[in-house]
């Protein structure tokens, strides 16, 4: 029997990133959103308008018949326990970052799929950028040589209104695991695994408990070293997020940036620009470099990251991010906090 041309999935959570989501769902033709659950009345009243079957309870919705994957986007102390609910359904599930909000919750879930042979993918969306996807390619074809160093920035400014909320001034509110998290995942998709660990926090300017700042050295299996610094308490330009352009409700900025360096032996990359420096000829300090902006089609990684939903779910594909991915990647976030 042939399968749909759009997989019938279910999405638990409508807050915000809940209905990006649901956005990206409407004019795909991939997936189909056809349920949803959500505690809040409002939330599913707004579903129901949409002509979506709406729950209050995320069990009901997994037993909305025909569904064949779910899209978990709750609260992250939640995951664990709604992703078992998901995969003791049998239905493939894509978990919002990050996989959980402990290494233990979230190595539960990896056994439990495991144990259950349902995939489990992680919403790291940088992943799915096709911008993220050529510089793999340039980092897996050799082009940099061996990968010496790299360099993050993820440095913004978040407004005071954003901290009316009580929890985004309490640990584990701030901006290692809630924005740093991604550029961790991206790190170890470019260039490995982590194998140790030095950090800093602080939470000198704002004053609240969580921290405001922090940097880390992260050491790699391949010998690499990476300098990574966050704050959201900053007026700068230099984070991914201000120049990748994945989320329309950032502004775009007057001037490209790059936020990320990737330091090579034969080559440089610099992201999201995909800014190539390299030497045409003789080679040394004395030397000049080229630069070249490396060209690629641009795509919606959110939408990029339903359509491999329904690849996982329909043609076996192994999840580009997979909850052992998931897993690991918050290792190294919350090391950053707990070595500081």
């Amino acid at each position: 029997m042939a399968s749909p041309a759009r997989l019938p999935i279910g999405l638990i959570g409508l807050g915000l990133i809940g209905r990006a989501h649901l956005e990206r769902a409407l004019t795909s033709n991939a997936v189909e959103i056809v349920a949803v659950a959500d505690p809040a009345e409002a939330s599913r009243d707004q579903a129901a308008a949409a002509g979506l079957t709406a729950y209050a309870d995320h069990r009901d919705l997994l037993a909305h018949p025909g569904l064949g994957a779910v899209i978990v986007a709750t609260p992250n102390q939640t995951h664990l326990a709604v992703g078992l609910d998901c995969v003791a359904a049998g239905l493939p599930t894509l978990v919002e970052k990050p996989i959980a909000d402990t290494v233990e919750a979230a190595q539960q879930l990896v056994d439990a799929a495991a144990a259950a042979g349902v995939p489990i993918l992680v919403g790291h969306q940088r992943r799915h950028n096709p911008l993220v996807r050529k510089a793999r390619e340039i980092v897996e074809a050799g082009t940099l040589g061996r990968i010496a160093t790299a360099t993050v920035h993820s440095t913004w400014l978040k407004p005071d209104a954003y901290f009316d909320v009580t929890w985004r001034r309490e640990p584990g509110g701030g901006p290692v695991l809630i924005n740093l998290i991604h550029d961790i995942d991206l790190l170890r998709h470019l260039l490995g695994e982590v194998v140790s660990v030095q950090s800093a926090t602080s939470n000198a300017i704002r004053g609240f408990e969580v921290e405001d700042s922090a940097a880390a050295i992260l050491r790699f299996e391949s010998g690499a070293l990476a300098t990574v610094i966050t704050s959201d308490t900053v007026a700068s330009p230099w984070i991914y997020d201000l120049s990748a352009g994945e989320a329309a409700h950032y502004p775009r900025q007057p001037q490209p940036v790059n936020s990320h360096y990737l330091a090579g032996t034969e080559a440089s990359l610099a992201l999201p620009q995909l800014d190539l420096w390299r030497y045409e000829g003789a080679r040394g300090w004395h030397e000049p470099l080229s630069v070249t902006r490396v060209p690629y089609e641009p795509g919606d990684p959110y939408a990029e990251q339903l359509r491999h939903l329904r690849a996982v779910a329909v043609d076996g594909v192994e999840p580009l991010c997979s909850g052992l991915d998931g897993l690991r990647t918050l290792e190294v976030t919350l090391a950053i906090l707990a070595n500081a």
